[in-house]
């Protein structure tokens, strides 16, 4: 009887032992669902976070590329074909003072001083010469004041690489004060020269009016 009775403490008690450690077991798996949980919160967090960095980069991204456009916009860049050369001036014979240039022993680029504007640097005041930097078609034009005297003594040529391509002259008759323009559309190659030249023994007169200019733009690239 009392053999019977320990046998029964023994499996009540392995039965415990059994019952513990499945609810251990439980317990343990509840924590480390519980781990998991929170580790998924947190990557998801981290997720959430990236996703609003990604967003902020775009909208900066954006507003770059808006800053972009506006900056070609306001350098003149034309929005469907961007990287076009801008090319533009406008000059005229004297930056102060008064009286006539010339006359010179042979026909002579004249330097224009004053500057009203020269983007793209292609003009060289220090020469009168302009220079292109980009093939293409341009537009020149020039324009001249002949010598105050009674008798005209005035002949300027619009030349390209040494060759004559228009003039503006005034050498006969007995007024003063006169002044004419001309212009031509015409392709440049990179390198090529356009300038006024004022001929041999000629001479053009000058003030604050600014009579005598010299001005060009590129139209389209070639």
């Amino acid at each position: 009887m009392k053999s019977f009775a320990v046998l029964i403490l023994a499996i009540g008690s392995c039965l415990c032992d059994s019952q513990i450690k499945t609810d251990c077991n439980k317990i343990c798996d509840v924590c480390s669902f519980t781990r998991i949980t929170q580790d998924l919160g947190a990557v998801g967090e981290k997720v959430t976070n990236i996703g609003d960095k990604i967003t902020l980069l775009e909208i900066k991204l954006q507003k770059t590329e808006k800053e972009v456009m506006d900056l070609q916009k306001r350098i003149g860049g034309n929005m469907s074909q961007p990287g076009i050369p801008q090319v533009a001036f406008s000059v005229a014979l004297l930056d102060s003072g008064f009286g006539n240039t010339g006359p010179f022993d042979s026909p002579t680029p004249l330097r224009y001083k004053n500057i009203f504007s020269n983007t793209g640097s292609g003009y060289n005041p220090s020469t009168g010469i302009f220079t292109a930097m980009t093939k293409g078609m341009y537009f020149f034009r020039f324009s001249m004041f002949n010598n105050v005297n009674s008798v005209p003594n005035s002949v300027v040529s619009l030349t390209k690489n040494g060759k004559r391509l228009t003039s503006v002259w005034d050498t006969s008759g007995s007024d003063a004060n006169d002044m004419g323009s001309n212009a031509v559309v015409i392709p440049l190659e990179v390198g090529d020269n356009v300038y006024v030249e004022l001929q041999a023994n000629r001479i053009v007169y000058d003030d604050s009016m600014n009579y005598n200019t010299f001005s060009g733009f590129l139209l389209f690239t070639l």
